[in-house]
C-alpha cells in the first residue's frame, strides 16, 4: 500500500537504504543495482521509502572523496520504475557555500526528487566550507516544502546533547531523523526521552525518528560500521560476532529485533509522542540478500498501514 510520506511518518514508517553504485562503475553494473532494488521494492508492499545515501571519505583536511556516484541519478531511476517515495541524502559540509546548497536543492527538486536528508561533516574540528546542518535546513526547507516534499537529518543517539540538536533542527524544518546504525537501546531511549521533553516544553510536534539496523557478518562489517560513525558496544559486538560466521548475520538480526522491541516498549511506557520507525541499511554490496531478509522481517513486525481517509 503506497501512502504519502507525511502520513507514513506518523505511524511506523519503514525505509530501505541500499548501497548505490560506486562513483566509477559500468552502466551495466549500475543497471543491475537498480533492477535488484526495484524487485525488492515491489516485493515489500509495506515499504514507505527508499533512502539513498551519499558515501564520502574525507582526508585529514576534510576534503571529500565520493565513494558513490551522484545518488540523485540512482534515486530517480528507482522512483521512476517503482513509484515508491525516494529520499536522497546530501553531505552539505562539502559544498562551497550556502548559495551552492540552494542551487543543488533547486536542481534536485526540478529532477522530481523532493524528499531530502541533509548530513554534516564527520569532524567538529574541521572548518568545512558548507553550512552547518541547522542552517542548511533553513536554506532548503522552503524549496523542499514548496515541492510538497519533506526534510530530514541524521540523529546520533550516543552523542552528548543530541536531543538539543534535534530540537534545533526540528525548528529549522526537519520532519524526520534516521539514526546511525544502532546496536543498543539505552542511548536511543535516553535521546528519545530528552527530545520528547524538549518538544513538549517548546510546544512543537516532534519529528519522526527511524532507527537504523543492518546485517553484520564479521569483523570487517564491524569496522566499516565504525567508519560510518556508529558505535557498537563491546557486549553487542561479542553477541553478534562470536561463533561461526554463517550464524553471525542471524545474531545481528536478533540484536536488531531486541533493540527495536526495547525502544518501542520504553516509548509506550513513558508515553512518548515521538513517532518511531525503522530504516534497514544494506551496509555493503555483499549484503543485499541479508538486508532483504531483515527488511521483510521488519515489514511483518511493524503495524500494517491504515487506509488513507479521503
Amino acid at each position: 500500500m503506497v501512502r504519502p510520506l507525511a502520513e507514513a511518518l506518523r505511524k511506523s514508517p519503514l525505509f530501505f537504504e541500499p548501497v548505490p553504485p560506486p562513483a566509477r562503475t559500468s552502466a551495466a553494473r549500475a543497471e543491475e543495482r537498480i533492477v535488484e532494488v526495484t524487485r525488492l521494492v515491489k516485493e515489500v508492499s509495506r515499504l514507505d521509502a527508499v533512502d539513498v545515501p551519499e558515501l564520502v571519505d574525507e582526508n585529514h583536511e576534510g576534503r571529500p572523496f565520493y565513494r558513490t556516484a551522484d545518488p540523485r541519478s540512482y534515486g530517480r531511476a528507482v522512483a521512476e520504475r517503482t513509484g515508491c517515495e525516494v529520499v536522497v541524502n546530501k553531505v552539505v559540509a562539502h559544498l562551497e557555500s550556502g548559495a551552492a546548497l540552494k542551487r543543488w536543492a533547486e536542481e534536485t527538486v526540478r529532477e522530481g526528487l523532493r524528499h531530502l536528508v541533509l548530513v554534516g561533516g564527520t569532524s567538529r574540528y574541521i572548518p568545512y566550507p558548507g553550512p552547518p546542518v541547522t542552517e542548511a535546513d533553513r536554506i532548503v526547507r522552503p524549496i523542499v516544502e514548496g515541492a510538497g516534499g519533506l526534510l530530514g537529518n541524521i540523529a546520533i543517539p550516543f552523542r552528548a546533547g543530541e536531543a538539543h540538536r534535534m530540537l534545533a533542527k526540528t525548528r529549522a524544518g526537519a520532519r524526520f531523523f534516521t539514526t546511525q546504525l544502532v546496536f543498543d537501546s539505552d542511548p536511543v531511549v535516553t535521546m528519545l526521552r530528552e527530545y520528547d521533553a524538549l518538544c513538549r516544553r517548546a510546544s512543537i510536534p516532534p519529528a519522526a525518528v527511524l532507527l537504523s539496523f543492518g546485517p553484520l557478518a564479521d569483523e570487517q562489517d564491524a569496522e566499516f560500521v565504525r567508519w560510518l560513525g556508529a558505535e557498537i558496544p563491546e557486549v553487542a559486538e561479542r553477541a553478534i560476532l562470536e561463533g561461526t560466521d554463517p550464524n553471525a548475520v542471524e545474531r545481528s538480526f536478533d540484536r536488531a529485533f531486541q533493540v527495536w522491541g526495547a525502544t518501542v516498549e520504553a516509548a509506550r511506557r513513558d508515553e512518548l509522542a515521538v513517532p518511531l520507525g525503522v530504516n534497514v541499511e544494506q551496509i555493503s554490496t555483499r549484503h543485499f540478500e541479508p538486508a532483504r531478509t531483515l527488511l521483510l522481517a521488519f515489514a511483518e513486525r511493524l503495524p500494517e498501514p491504515e487506509p488513507s481517509v479521503i
